[in-house]
């Protein structure tokens, strides 16, 4: 049994988000920071040296650049869907409804001031609009996978926010919505079971790349527990570089700060069997 299988079987799923924070940055170096400088009176080189590693590792927490780095070496993400593999899913689909679209939700919020309604998380938002393109592009149907998540308020679930953006914004229809999910494994669970019998023989799976690969594996079993014969095509989003000049990569800003902590949350979540 893994942790993730463990917090199911506790009922303190929710707990995951809190148990989460408290591992990645800056939390664990602050930490170090202070235990460092309680040591300094009564051993002052290694309580410096606990200060000068925690300060290194806050700024490098904070890199774009570091980021990177650690996508690359811990998570390595597939690379971005080819023209030729686009074109070939618009012949599969010229020959037959076998392709579905399928959109991983990343967050809603529940009350946008400016809208008045919910609306979706950045993150959220970029995913829905590369899978619309990718749509009118292969001519594929869309699903959307999203419900509340742990910390989330109650309202509308994210699958149903996504719904309306698509047709309102985009006029783009969602041909199926999963508004259960509350994590990546309930992503693939529910989505299986609702594309069961639907005819889909491959799953074009839309997230950032930093997600894709616990996405992935996560799908990948849903279709075996559930006798389904899925290809399942990665098509991972987020990829360019957050900022481009090297010299300003390395220096801390809050596009590599959001970036280190989604990839060892991810990296801690796939150890976890999340």
């Amino acid at each position: 049994m893994n942790i993730n299988e463990l917090f199911v079987s506790l009922g303190i799923e929710p707990w995951k988000a809190v148990l989460g924070s408290l591992l990645l940055p800056p939390a664990p170096l602050l930490l170090l920071t202070l235990v460092g400088a309680r040591m300094i009176p009564w051993r002052r080189g290694w309580g410096w040296l606990l200060v000068l590693v925690s300060t290194v590792g806050l700024w490098l927490g904070a890199c774009s650049a570091a980021g990177e780095w650690l996508e690359r070496a811990l998570l390595q993400p597939p690379p971005a869907l080819s023209a030729d593999r686009i074109a070939g899913l618009k012949r599969a689909m010229a020959a037959g409804p076998t392709v579905a679209i399928v959109v991983l939700g990343g967050g809603r919020e529940s009350d946008a001031p400016e809208y008045g309604v919910a609306s979706l998380r950045p993150t959220s938002l970029e995913r829905l609009r590369f899978a619309i393109w990718l749509g009118r592009q292969t001519g594929a149907p869309l699903a959307f996978s999203g419900g509340l998540g742990y910390s989330a308020m109650p309202g509308a679930s994210e699958a149903e926010v996504a719904a309306d953006i698509a047709l309102r914004e985009f006029v783009r229809p969602m041909r199926w919505i999963e508004p259960r999910a509350r994590d990546t494994r309930q992503n693939a669970q529910y989505t299986a079971e609702l594309l069961r019998g639907q005819g889909i023989e491959q799953v074009v799976l839309v997230t950032h790349g930093w997600h894709m690969p616990r996405a992935l594996r996560a799908f990948q079993q849903a279709s075996l527990q559930a006798g389904l014969k899925w290809e399942i095509v990665a098509a991972p989003i987020g990829l360019a570089s957050p900022i481009e000049r090297p010299v300003l990569s390395w220096l801390p800003s809050s596009e590599g700060q959001t970036l280190v902590r989604a990839v060892l949350r991810e990296k801690i979540a796939w150890w976890f069997g999340a």
